[in-house]
C-alpha cells in the first residue's frame, strides 16, 4: 500500500519528534534542541511537519522543515541559536529539512520547496538560500539551486557545518 503525506504546521509539542527525526537524518549535523525551538518561536510559519498515513508509516511524523528569514551569503552557524531575525532580511532561508527513510519517494522534498518558495513569495522576498550537505547537493542542484560565491567569509561559517558543504541560492517564482 502506497503511503500518502503531507504538511502541516509545526508546534512546540513537535519538538521530541524533531529531534527524534535529526538524530536519524543528520547525525553528523546535530543541533541542540533550544536551536530548533528559537527559530519555531521566532518564526512559527517558516517550521512545519510531514505526516504520514497508511500500514508502512511508522509514526504519524516522517519529517520536518525549518526556514526563517536571513540575508544573502550569511547562514548561521551550525547548531547556534540567531538571537533575533535580521532587521532588513532579503532571502528566505532554510535551515533544515529532514525525512525520514520512509518519507522519501513521496515528493515531500518538492513539496516544502514549493511552500518555501510560496511563503518568500507571500513575504516578498526575492531569494531562496539554504547550506546543503554534500549528500544533498544533486537534489538541490537538481531543483535549480546554484552555489553562491561568498568570500573567505562564508567559507568560514560553513567550516562549523563540517566538510563539503554548499551554500546555494535560487530566485523565488512569481
Amino acid at each position: 500500500m502506497r503511503m500518502n503525506a503531507g504538511w502541516r504546521a509545526m508546534g512546540p509539542a513537535d519538538l521530541d519528534r524533531v529531534m527524534a527525526i535529526a538524530e536519524v537524518v543528520h547525525p553528523d549535523y546535530p543541533e541542540d534542541r533550544a536551536v530548533f525551538a528559537e527559530r519555531l518561536a521566532l518564526y512559527p510559519e517558516g517550521c512545519a511537519m510531514a505526516e504520514a498515513s497508511g500500514a508502512e508509516a511508522g509514526g504519524p511524523c516522517i519529517g520536518y522543515i525549518v526556514m526563517h528569514p536571513g540575508r544573502l551569503g550569511v547562514p548561521p552557524p551550525l547548531d547556534s541559536p540567531l538571537g533575533a531575525l535580521p532587521e532588513v532580511p532579503d532571502c528566505l532561508y532554510l535551515h533544515d529539512v529532514a525525512l525520514l527513510p520512509a518519507a522519501r519517494g513521496l515528493g515531500l522534498g518538492v513539496a516544502a520547496l514549493e511552500r518555501m518558495n510560496a511563503l518568500a513569495a507571500r513575504q516578498g522576498f526575492r531569494w531562496l538560500a539554504l547550506t546543503s550537505t554534500p549528500g544533498a547537493r544533486a537534489f538541490w542542484d537538481a531543483q535549480g539551486f546554484r552555489p553562491h560565491d561568498g568570500g573567505a567569509g562564508l567559507a568560514v561559517k560553513l567550516a562549523s557545518y563540517g566538510g563539503g558543504m554548499t551554500y546555494m541560492t535560487k530566485p523565488v517564482k512569481g
